[in-house]
């Protein structure tokens, strides 16, 4: 099997590329970042996460961006809540400065060490919350540093990064997961999530998750702080809007 590096969040995307490559035939090497997030209750959803894959290895990196400041997920700024204009053409204040060229540049490092000429992100462009560095073009851009600045780009072997996602919508995503066996129950998406990892079912990354299930068709299975029957309303609206 050919060794592959996947970045691994403990959110549904994630999960759903890590299953999409084994699928492929590649042995996973598994990256994590605790980078002073807030929820950072994801990265024990990303330990249960490569469990349940059986990763080759499982690295966590620390990096403290909480340093730099200036995003929602890293500073003492609210987390946006009940936001209207989801999928707006404005960058929300959750967009943590060059967080996926930051993860990307290590993933190299670390592909590089394993021999492995592949690596797996989940970002996605249709249901994402307008991310500069969600974007095809900038995969495409990357793509092309790795030729450049790797001792394997340079003898010929480039490395190539995966993004299957980026023009899957979250319901299209989740099908793909069920079909290939993910535990969504594993994974977490909130933002702002409480003390006892409890989603917020407010935030954008929450709301963006409820109607992917619920355009799914797939029962949610996340633990939400809110009141169950407003979760039913909200995705009773998802399935109405289709």
């Amino acid at each position: 099997m050919k060794a592959a590096i996947i970045l691994l969040s403990g959110g549904l995307d994630s999960a759903t590329v890590g299953a999409m490559a084994q699928e492929r035939g590649f042995a996973l090497h598994a990256l994590s970042f605790d980078y002073g997030q807030r929820h950072v209750h994801e990265l024990a959803a990303a330990r249960q996460i490569a469990e349940a894959l059986k990763v080759c290895e499982h690295v966590l990196q620390t990096i403290d961006l909480r340093a730099f400041g200036g995003a929602a997920l890293t500073d003492d700024i609210d987390v946006p809540k009940d936001r209207a204009d989801l999928g707006g053409s404005e960058i929300p204040v959750t967009y943590v400065p060059a967080r996926n060229t930051i993860f990307l540049s290590f993933a190299l490092a670390f592909a590089e060490t394993r021999g492995a000429d592949d690596i797996f992100i989940g970002v996605n462009a249709l249901d994402y919350s307008g991310y500069p560095d969600c974007r095809p073009e900038y995969l495409a851009k990357f793509q092309e540093l790795a030729r450049l600045a790797t001792r394997a780009g340079v003898e010929g072997r480039a490395i190539a990064i995966h993004a299957p996602l980026v023009e899957m919508s979250k319901a299209e995503i989740i099908r793909t997961g069920i079909r290939l066996g993910v535990d969504y129950s594993r994974t977490t998406s909130c933002y702002d999530p409480d003390s006892d990892g409890l989603a917020c079912g407010r935030c954008e990354s929450c709301v963006l998750r409820m109607k992917g299930f619920a355009d799914a068709g797939v029962a949610d299975p996340t633990r939400y702080q809110r009141d169950a029957s407003l979760l039913a309303n909200v995705q009773m609206s998802a399935r109405e809007s289709k």
